[in-house]
């Protein structure tokens, strides 16, 4: 989930809304924004350039009441210090050990969440507590004096006290190595359904490159989609606002903290609960316990379990699937309302196919992402037999297709690839037409100068550039007024950027490295057509890397980029999920590493150390990644190639992956015009249209609600519920909206004191007690300890049930 902000005189109000300490030094309302007023008081501490706002003014009414501030510039000077120490230096070997150790256990922990029912994203706030507590230690040891040995080791130690700096730095270094690898599960669909085990050292060389590629485009777009203020990123505000908390004076955050440590104690010790004792808090369903001999209520009203229904007035007590995604508590209202209303529509749609039989639905399972064919005997469907259609190369046989028939989709899952598919081309048109202005900096580099310049074989030794030329770059950040406040304060303080050939060198060696791995790996991927994956995913990149700076929300690009490449690549099943590991792995890496570039900046921590830190925290991660991989397919691949798989395996994503390659691979006889599921494919030229209606609106009658309505996100959660546990989008929206409207409004110091605190204490209470019993009971170690059953454990699939009692469906499990 993720979404949009915006300054209120660019089109659609993106902005994330902003907290009570809120202070601003002057601020004009505008039409739609009645609670905005100018300060009484005005105290300025720094200043930046006369137009930035300072730091130490409150926004107040005449109560002394703090009034809401909803645009991004004032969120990140307001909600953020605009301040900062040059003397802090993250160059310390406890922020490198740290960060190497986090790293690790951020890896290993996000490859075991993607084989989990529904995935779950290693918060960054979750890396921010842990990064804490691992620093604690070396803060004990003392600062002695002296040339001793003794002295040395300890002021090596703990050479200063452990500052913000430092600890951004570990984090990043870590979330760089949690972003699990889509080459990975590659590798895992060859090992699974190709009966194929790669070279093991080509196979972790290609998933470094695989990482690194999108890096160099992204590091290379970093001025169009990091530096500006209106790309708020507003996903990294929670971390901010914790590295804040726990770096200022200490008396200036006591209370904070300790609403912080209870929140997160209580998280920590809450999640032991539904996650191993009392499963069925997962998912209650009420309507489903009135009525548990109906599959209809299943299908509308479960959704406790992967695959089981859509999780319709579900009531969900589990933060690691409320906030599996992403905490609700940081998302604008208007990416909320937005999402919440393509829900909506999602139920209506899923259950009007469904029981409309539109596609043959009812010959197939309500929720699945695997391939079927004909119901063999009349009362039960047979899943698609992939070696059946396959020559000994893994290329697709098109006679054995004919013999053997064009295979089924379940209709829920055709109704997601339609409303992805719309959503995909509909953002493109949505940000052409409201932000312009903000993207076509990305198309500087095909300016003649800027190519003659490229073309340069100095361009590249960095390290005789001239200096004249670095300080007219700062100087013109200085004088920009949509510069980031925070960046344009780093500049000023004379902290060097990374060179911009960097990022290209970055890109060049990953680029030679996964073009000579991709035939070792058979991978079947050929090499025009690896040049045009990553074609594709630098395009994407510009687009969705905005978008989500804007709105917070991440769009899932892979359904498009695998049919793509089943146009590109016809036959080539192995083929096709390679190219999608450069384009769609692309897309995803490089909207990571810009949004970490973004939390970077906003902690003030030096370029030059980000860049270190995400190169390193990339490269052991992906290596653990694979190693991970490996094990896991080792140990759990009965559960891994089930359908339901349990309530702690599912092999859901790589099957949808495998489906998807398959079918698109076939997609002449699957989705072309005039076949079976040709809206498949319609649904791109009708996303094209999408947004230009609510554009007109607007344009006419500049009415507020048009610019707020974004259709890519309306219509990617019309499909959102086609995997998954469900049970936990009620829960979703019901708190994400009570925390921005009603928390927001009209209890506005509330809000900005606690909100994205509250928000950072769940993530890391839930994903530190997940962890540990992941490995304790789950059967991330190999062997799984299952608690006994009883009422609210009543076993789940394992005793033919389903956690939240509503009637189980056997013709589906597997």
């Amino acid at each position: 989930m993720e979404k949009n902000n915006e300054s209120d005189t660019v089109a659609p109000r993106l902005e994330p809304e902003c907290d009570s300490d809120c202070k601003v030094e002057q601020h004009v309302p505008n039409s739609h924004d009645e609670e905005k007023t100018v300060s009484k008081n005005e105290k300025n501490d720094i200043n930046v350039e006369d137009d930035e706002v300072s730091l130490d003014v409150r926004k107040e009414d005449h109560f002394g009441e703090v009034i809401v501030i909803d645009n991004a510039k004032d969120l990140v000077t307001h909600v953020l210090h605009l301040d900062d120490d040059p003397n802090a230096s993250p160059w310390t070997m406890r922020a490198m050990t740290i960060g190497l150790m986090l790293c690790v256990f951020a890896s290993v922990l996000q490859q075991i969440f993607y084989f989990k029912p529904q995935v779950i994203y290693v918060s960054v706030v979750f890396l921010t507590v842990i990064a804490y507590i691992l620093a604690i230690p070396f803060t004990l040891v003392p600062r002695l004096e002296g040339n001793g040995i003794l002295a040395r080791v300890c002021r090596f130690l703990n050479p200063a006290e452990f500052n913000s700096k430092e600890h951004a730095f570990m984090v990043i270094m870590g979330s760089a190595g949690s972003t699990s690898a889509v080459a990975t599960q590659i590798l895992a669909a060859q090992r699974l359904y190709y009966n194929q085990d790669p070279n093991r050292g080509a196979a972790i060389f290609l998933v470094i490159a695989s990482q690194f590629l999108a890096y160099g485009i992204a590091g290379l777009l970093r001025r169009v989609l990091v530096h500006p203020a209106k790309m708020l990123w507003p996903i990294n505000i929670p971390v901010n606002t914790l590295l804040e908390t726990l770096h200022r004076n200490k008396a200036e955050t006591k209370q904070r903290l300790r609403s912080f440590y209870r929140v997160f104690s209580v998280a920590f010790l809450w999640e032991f609960i539904p996650l191993w004792i009392a499963p069925i808090f997962q998912g209650v369903s009420i309507p489903c316990l009135a009525r548990r001999d109906s599959l209809v209520f299943t299908n509308l009203f479960g959704g406790a379990q992967n695959n089981e229904g859509l999780g319709f007035l579900g009531l969900c007590f589990d933060w690691n699937y409320i906030a599996g995604l992403n905490s609700p508590l940081w998302y604008p209202l208007s990416t909320l309302v937005n999402a919440f209303t393509g829900y909506l529509f999602c139920i209506v749609l899923f259950m009007s196919v469904y029981y409309g039989n539109i596609w043959r639905s009812q010959d197939f399972p309500f929720l699945s992402q695997l391939l079927y064919t004909d119901k063999s005997n009349g009362t039960h469907f047979d899943f698609y037999n992939l070696s059946s259609v396959l020559n000994p190369d893994n290329t697709i046989n098109n006679d054995l297709v004919a013999e053997q028939g064009v295979p089924y989709l379940s209709g829920t899952y055709v109704v997601y690839l339609i409303s992805t598919n719309m959503g995909i081309t509909a953002a493109i048109i949505h940000m052409l037409l409201w932000n312009f202005d903000d993207l076509k900096e990305g198309w500087a580099f095909l300016r003649p100068a800027k190519l003659k310049k490229l073309l340069n074989p100095s361009t590249y030794v960095f390290w005789k550039r001239d200096e004249s030329e670095t300080e007219a770059k700062r100087l013109a950040v200085l004088a920009d007024k949509e510069v980031d406040p925070h960046y344009r304060l780093m500049m000023q303080n004379g902290y060097k950027e990374v060179p911009d050939s960097w990022y290209v060198i970055v890109l060049l060696l990953s680029f030679i490295i996964g073009i000579a791995t991709l035939y070792s790996v058979q991978s079947t991927l050929s090499w025009w057509a690896f040049i045009v994956s990553n074609v594709l995913a630098a395009l994407f990149i510009l687009f969705f890397g905005a978008q989500m700076g804007l709105t917070g929300f991440q769009f899932n690009q892979q359904p498009v980029i695998q049919m793509l490449a089943g146009y590109i690549l016809p036959g080539r099943p192995l083929a096709n999920m390679y190219f999608t590991v450069f384009g769609f792995n692309g897309i995803q890496q490089g909207q990571w590493l810009l949004r970490d570039l973004k939390l970077a900046q906003l902690a003030h921590l030096t370029p030059r150390a980000t860049f270190t830190a995400q190169m390193l925290g990339t490269v052991i991660g992906a290596i653990l990644d694979y190693v991970m991989m490996v094990s896991i397919v080792n140990n759990q691949t009965e559960a891994l190639l089930s359908i339901d798989g349990t309530n702690i395996w599912s092999g859901q994503n790589v099957q949808g992956y495998n489906t998807l390659a398959i079918a698109w691979s076939i997609a002449k006889d699957m989705f072309s015009v005039g076949t079976r599921y040709q809206w498949v494919t319609i649904a791109y030229l009708v996303g094209f249209a999408a947004p230009v209606p609510f554009w007109l609106a607007w344009k006419f009658t500049k009415a507020p609600i048009f610019r707020d309505i974004n259709t890519s996100i309306i219509l990617w959660y019309c499909g959102v519920l086609c995997v998954g546990v469900n049970s936990s989008l009620m829960m979703f929206f019901g708190l994400g909206i009570f925390a921005q409207f009603f928390l927001r409004k009209y209890h506005p110091a509330l809000f900005v004191k606690y909100n994205y605190l509250i928000s950072a204490a769940m993530d890391g209470g839930t994903q530190v007690m997940v962890f540990i019993l992941s490995f304790a009971v789950a059967g991330a170690s190999g062997t799984q300890h299952l608690f006994p059953t009883y009422a609210l454990n009543n076993g789940g699939t394992a005793n033919n049930m389903n956690i939240d009692y509503c009637m189980f469906n056997e013709a589906t499990s597997g």
